[in-house]
């Protein structure tokens, strides 16, 4: 049971008594409604007690909305929750924070609505709208920062916006950009304004039975435009209509073209209403016919063809003029302009059987209903190789007469002669593939091509009223070739009003707008003056026939089909269902939930409760939804409001069972700064009352006689209580005398503080909300001893200083199962004086399975140096289980190891957060970052952090938690306490060296003698014992358990696991396992075990350990013309002052041995190996750490040679020559060449002398990139740097200063080989797949656009293996 203080801090709500002391809340108020507004802020300074409703009333006053149209957010959050609009809460309770800090909120629509402006004149609302002439009026992209002339804050209560209309005043709904579909957007409103598309798309019925709704194209452009047209939505989602595309997320993020969107998508519809009444929709709306003739104009003979078009493309400025066409007309003109085929480009006529002058040209045959008119404003410049778009301006006229544009001559000419025999009917652009690109000054050929051999001539006499368009739609472009944004400025068939649907905005404009959108870049009007810049101009154009007869009215909703009113109701209930949904979600608390179940241990979840339900229903829910139905009670359970960070228990909440959990939370919000927690109990156990104000302190008694530490029992006290108090408190909770009492307060890493001073307050001590004491109340001598020279110290650093470490033995090892069982004299010894005792029991079990391990150990050093560092040891299933002290001590009687009463880890090994599973200690984490450089580099691991380090849970500013063993509480967070914090002394060492053990590291003997002094011998303390015969790794390696003082070296670690292992410490190597399971090897003796943490593995691998100034190496075999020119060999020992020489004869009979590899001395060469390339020569004079400097896990290159060395000196240069042969298309193979110095001149020389290559003809050049510098066939005559202007090697752009460069060299006079595309295709394919393998590319290539494509089974074909 918890102990109280008897006298109670009482926390009350004090009473204002003056209105100026009352604390005031900043609040900041963004309104995201519309773009206008988002860079606005609204600033409201109110009481902290003003309630939620008024703070309503004052924003809606201010911003000059009508209350209960929009909601407010925390503007903090992404998942924001509005606040409650009726809410009398007041806003210090709703988590606003006083004090001059800034409380952060987002205005919002409300249910997808805009918010509604007041008026104080709503009966002249309407005179001074958006038409009002003295308004200033927006279209385009819109803009990220205020109006000019707007001010920070709202001016008046009667703020209304001149264009960003909301729906109820235009009318029309917006839609949602993805991230980068502006483009589909513009298109898809323009589809949407069209009353005859929208009509047909009505009429078109849906059978589910035959399609799946999702993929279907045309029922999902229906649903939204029914949407467009019936939602109250300022703007929907196109998400259904690019999933029924086939599209993923990733093409949301894709740029394209609207017209080439427009052309997939007619096609894609055409496809998809194939045998419907609809099947011929684009082309009665969208196709034109147009004639493509060429006339002799020697004899009149004409040949002609009918082609049909989508859109007609008009070139804004012509090739190489530097003046632009100023109008649509002069384009048009320009369009169906002949040209005269003469000189080089005459034509052959048939009928006078020659080449003659002819004129070639397009003739207008057939108008569609609606017009479109691509304006090709992106042209490339080749003078920097770069698209351009051109911004010059053309104008383009409300009413377009297209009369003009029809030409009648020579149409009844009787020797037109048609040359229809095609049979391919063409539908598109105007312009084709088939069609001679001559006649067009533009160099784009789109596609689509049809044969129509239709009369023109009743279309011409037809009157001229009848080809007059209208223009309804503008596509713009605002942005460069290089990516920009689209909307659309369309006019609306039914009133006569222009708009811009720019997105999700929609907003009403005028003439001038649309002025605005003809183009013109200022400065100079040359050809590329406008390439990069930036502007916004018309890209597209739709017109609509004028024609009484055809032109339809858009349906109204009355007026839709029966299908179509089904699915508006379908979508009505859908939005319906939405809002509640949202609403629920307004109104629903979303905490975190933690919960110390009895069998999963501590578990954690999210509860989600509405915040009208009360505590008891919401205990209900808690208690479902951790699974205790079966386990504890529902009676025996509670919330309590829980500090996770901190493992502090705030406060219990008794008698408030029937209270709201909003009331309680605070209200609704997007996150809390404090969780639940759900507490159960024993049947015969009673809550204990958690009050506010209160601090959380566990207690663990401390037996100096036994040396043992005991779990911790909670203890809550008040900030305010004296030491004295704190005493008689943990006295009535222990039992202990409060008289002889010693409190030891752990504060954080390296600070134990004994509280001695007793009329001073905990709070004065440090206390916080979660603390941890030791309290030792014996009659012993020790407490008149000062406190760091007492055994209360001694003990307790050294249980701050015990890590708990999981060693993997050899399956080899023959001693394990024999000292297993003798270890209790090594337990009972080794105790922190450091006893002699010990080392006699290790030396006398070593005496005995030395000798027997002799052989062994002689074969475990080659199989141990052959065997990759890579090699993974299996991972540990981690330990999580809760045992209580009894149980522990149970299990512990059935080891053959008898329990080491001295042994403090004995009492506390089974935590889940000190004994199993991730170590959960604070303080391991300052651990790791007090860590000296040569601790972070520690094994030559820095590029693997060890996670287990890393991975506590949380840590306190101001002290660490850490518990010890499990808490015997009610509460359920008995096992959720921090492993044992981790203590030392700082650590002062040698300076150590990084790459050799050299100067840190010694034999075990000179380590014996000389490497601990008298005061480090107490920092000693090792015990073992096997892992649990449950683990499931025991069957397949051995395992210890090991706690240790992480203050001992290595090579004291290594001498106490030598009766473990069974061989001497010199004879096993030990490898630090990280979280990823690779493996170091750890060498440094005399490095501590500091940057260990709990649970860290260690595997043991027998094998001969290095010595003083010993390197290990690894040695690579060069093949220079091999694929795979880099194979590993073995793994050797270097030894500082050993000659190049000497280590070769030490390695020639290992790799006999292992490689059998049979080697001259006088045929192998070793040289220096960087990453994958070969570098410097060593010579067999050359002494290691002398002239060549050398490191930890070193790599080498062994090459064999076909004849003696060649390099007798530092000063020649070998270089790997390879000859191009471009006649051949071949690569030689490698030849070295051995330089006396760095010319070129000699080189040359070399060159021509081995390839008979004259050396005037000669030419060479360096690879690039790794060796051995793979390059494609059909590239490298061009791409490598031939023949630099350099005299010497050593220079730019050369810079060979070493050996192993790689220089191709080539025969000037030889010519290329000649391909044929199919040669060269073949040929390419083979260098693709030959540089593949190596890992080369064939050549860098520029991302390139993607094609846009409508998939119309789904989605597109993923090949096997394509990223």
């Amino acid at each position: 049971m918890e102990m109280v203080p008897s006298e109670e801090n009482q926390f009350v709500s004090k009473e204002i008594q003056n209105a100026a002391e009352e604390p005031r809340v900043l609040c900041i108020i963004q309104d995201i409604t519309n773009a206008k507004t988002i860079n606005e802020r609204l600033t409201l300074n109110l009481p902290a007690s003003t309630t939620l409703s008024k703070l309503y009333e004052d924003v809606a006053h201010k911003a000059g909305y009508v209350n209960g149209t929009f909601d407010l957010a925390w503007g903090n959050a992404s998942d924001m929750a509005p606040l409650g609009h009726n809410s009398e809460m007041s806003l210090s309770d709703s988590g606003f924070e006083p004090g001059g800090k800034r409380n952060f909120l987002q205005l919002a629509d409300k249910d997808g609505e805009q918010p509604q402006i007041a008026s104080d004149e709503p009966e002249t609302a309407d005179s001074g709208g958006p038409d009002d002439s003295s308004q200033e009026r927006f279209i385009g992209p819109l803009p990220r920062d205020a109006s000019a002339g707007s001010s920070g804050d709202y001016s008046s209560p009667s703020y209304s916006y001149s264009s960003i209309l909301n729906k109820s005043e235009t009318g029309y709904v917006g839609l949602v950009n993805q991230a980068m579909t502006c483009y589909l957007n513009s298109l898809l409103q323009t589809l949407f304004m069209t009353p005859e598309f929208r009509n047909a798309l009505y009429n078109w019925e849906f059978e589910e039975s035959e399609e799946d709704p999702v993929t279907s194209i045309p029922y999902q452009l229906q649903r939204l435009f029914v949407l467009l047209q019936t939602s109250k939505k300022r703007a929907i989602e196109t998400t259904d209509v690019t999933r029924s595309f086939g599209w993923d997320s990733s093409e949301a993020w894709q740029q394209h073209d609207i017209q080439e969107l427009c052309r997939v998508m007619f096609d894609a519809l055409e496809q998809k209403w194939k045998q419907t009444e609809q099947a011929d929709l684009i082309n009665q709306l969208y196709q034109g016919k147009l004639k493509d003739y060429v006339r002799c104009l020697e004899c009149g003979y004409e040949s002609w063809r009918i082609d049909t078009y989508l859109d007609i493309p008009l070139v804004i400025r012509p090739f190489g003029s530097s003046q632009a066409y100023g109008s649509v007309e002069e384009a048009l003109q320009a369009f169906i302009q002949p040209e005269t085929l003469d000189g080089a480009n005459q034509y052959f006529c048939e009928r006078c059987k020659k080449k003659c002058d002819a004129r070639k040209g397009l003739r207008f045959l057939h108008f569609p209903y609606l017009l479109t008119l691509q304006l090709k404003r992106f042209d490339f410049d080749y003078t920097t190789m770069h698209r351009i778009k051109l911004n010059d301006r053309m104008t383009f006229p409300e009413e377009l007469d297209m009369s003009p544009f029809i030409d009648v001559e020579d149409e009844k000419s009787p020797q037109t002669e048609s040359c229809n025999d095609s049979g391919a009917e063409n539908e598109g652009s105007c312009h084709s593939d088939q069609m001679s690109n001559d006649f067009s000054t533009d160099d784009c050929v789109d596609e689509g091509i049809c044969l129509d051999s239709t009369s023109s001539s009743e279309r011409v006499l037809k009157p001229k009223s009848l080809l007059t368009f209208e223009l309804f739609s503008i596509m713009v472009h605002s942005g460069s070739a290089a990516g920009g944004h689209y909307y659309a400025c369309i006019k609306s068939f039914s009133d006569g009003q222009w708009y811009s649907f720019n997105d999700q905005h929609v907003s009403k404009i005028t003439q001038d707008d649309i002025r605005k959108t003809y183009g013109g870049s200022s400065g100079s009007r040359g050809y590329y003056s406008s390439a990069f810049a930036s502007s916004t101009n018309a890209y597209m154009l739709i017109y609509r026939l004028k024609d009484s007869s055809r032109n339809a009215k858009c349906l109204s909703v009355e007026d839709f089909p029966e299908h179509i009113k089904k699915l508006v109701q379908k979508e009505k209930e859908f939005e319906e269902q939405e809002k509640r949904q949202r609403e629920i979600e307004r109104n629903t608390c979303k905490i975190k939930l933690f919960c110390m179940h009895p069998v999963k241990m501590m578990m954690e979840s999210k509860l989600e409760v509405h915040k009208d339900k009360t505590l008891r229903e919401a205990t209900e829910m808690a208690y479902k939804l951790m699974e205790l139905e079966a386990v504890v009670p529902l009676d025996c359970c509670r919330l309590v409001k829980y500090d996770e960070f901190h493992e502090y228990l705030e406060r219990s909440y008794e008698g408030e069972e029937d209270t709201p959990m909003g009331l309680l939370l605070g209200g609704v919000k997007s996150s809390y700064m404090f969780d639940l927690l759900l507490e159960t109990r024993q049947p015969d156990q009673v809550f204990q009352p958690y009050k506010p104000g209160e601090v959380m302190v566990k207690v663990h008694v401390v037996e100096l006689k036994n040396e043992t530490i005991s779990s911790p029992i909670s203890v809550r006290a008040y900030l305010n209580q004296t030491i004295t108090e704190f005493k008689q408190l943990i006295a009535q909770a222990t039992g202990l005398s409060a008289e002889t009492m010693r409190v030891v307060l752990e504060r954080c890493y390296n600070d134990l503080r004994l509280l001695y001073v007793p009329t001073k307050t905990l709070k004065a001590e440090g206390f916080f909300r979660s603390n941890k004491v030791f309290v030792e109340s014996s009659e012993s001598t020790d407490h008149q001893v000062a406190f760091t020279d007492s055994l209360l110290w001694k003990l307790l650093d050294r249980h701050g200083n015990t890590i708990r470490l999981l060693v993997f033995l050899p399956e080899q090892s023959l001693g394990t199962n024999r000292t297993l069982c003798q270890k209790v004299g090594g337990a009972s010894d080794m105790a922190f004086e450091g006893s002699k005792g010990n080392r006699k029991t290790v030396e006398a079990i070593l005496e005995e399975s030395t000798e027997k391990l002799k052989n062994l150990s002689l074969q475990q050093q080659h199989q141990g140096s052959s065997t990759s560092d890579s090699q993974k040891s299996s991972d540990t299933s981690d330990f999580e289980h809760i045992e209580s002290l009894s149980q522990e001590l149970d299990s512990n009687s059935s080891l053959c190891v008898a329990a080491d009463n001295r042994d403090l880890e004995n009492r506390i090994r089974a935590t889940p957060g000190s004994s199993g599973g991730a170590s959960s200690d604070p303080d391991n984490h300052f651990a790791c970052e007090e860590r000296s450089d040569s601790e972070v580099n520690n094994d030559r691991s820095t590029s693997s952090v060890d996670s287990d380090i890393l991975s506590s849970s949380h840590s306190s500013d101001t002290l660490c938690n850490a518990d010890s063993g499990p808490i015997q509480l009610a509460n359920g967070l008995d096992s959720h306490s921090i492993t044992s914090s981790r203590r030392s002394k700082a650590h002062e060492g040698k300076k150590e060296t990084w790459d050799t053990a050299e100067e840190d590291s010694g034999t075990d003997s000179e380590y014996d003698d000389n490497g601990k002094s008298k005061a480090e011998a107490q920092y000693v303390f090792f015990r073992a014992e096997p892992c649990s015969q449950d683990d499931s790794l025991w069957d397949a390696q051995k395992c210890l358990v090991v706690h240790v003082d992480k203050r001992i070296t290595l090579a004291a670690f290594k001498q106490n696991l030598e009766p473990y292992v069974g061989v001497p410490s010199t004879q096993f190597k030990v490898f630090r396992v990280y979280a990823n399971n690779q493996e170091f090897e750890s060498v440094r003796l005399n490095e501590t075990l500091s940057s260990f943490s709990d649970d860290n593995k260690i595997t043991i691998r027998l094998g001969r350990a290095l010595k003083k100034g010993e390197y290990r190496v690894k040695v690579y075999q060069l093949l220079v013309n091999e694929p795979e020119p880099c194979k590993f060999l073995v793994d050797t020992v270097f030894a500082k002052g050993m000659t190049v020489r000497q280590s070769k004869e030490e390695l020639l009979p290992q790799l006999k041995e292992q490689c059998k590899l049979d080697l001259s001395i006088e045929r192998v060469r070793l040289r220096k190996k960087t990453w994958k390339n070969p570098a410097t020569v060593f010579l067999d004079y050359h002494v290691y750490e002398e002239d060549i400097s050398i490191s930890s896990n070193w790599e080498v290159f062994l090459e064999v040679l076909h004849e003696p060395e060649k390099m007798k000196s530092m000063s020649q240069l070998a270089v790997l020559t390879r000859r191009w042969s471009p006649a051949t298309m071949k690569l030689q193979p490698f030849q070295e060449v051995i330089l006396e110095s760095s010319s070129v001149e000699e080189l040359k020389e070399k060159l021509s002398e081995i390839s008979g290559i004259p050396l005037e003809n000669l030419e060479f050049a360096k690879g690039r990139g790794t060796f051995p510098c793979d390059i494609s066939v059909l590239e490298i005559h061009q791409d490598l740097d031939w023949n630099p202007k350099v005299s010497t090697l050593n220079v730019w752009p050369l810079y060979i200063c070493d050996d192993g460069a790689v220089v191709f060299y080539r025969d000037s006079t030889e010519e290329p080989m000649e391909l044929s595309e199919d040669e060269r295709s073949e040929l390419m394919k083979k260098e693709s797949s030959r540089l593949l393998k190596t890992g080369h590319r064939v050549s860098y290539s520029p991302r390139k656009e993607k094609a846009l494509k409508i998939y119309l089974d789904g989605g597109p074909a993923k090949e096997p293996g394509l990223d």
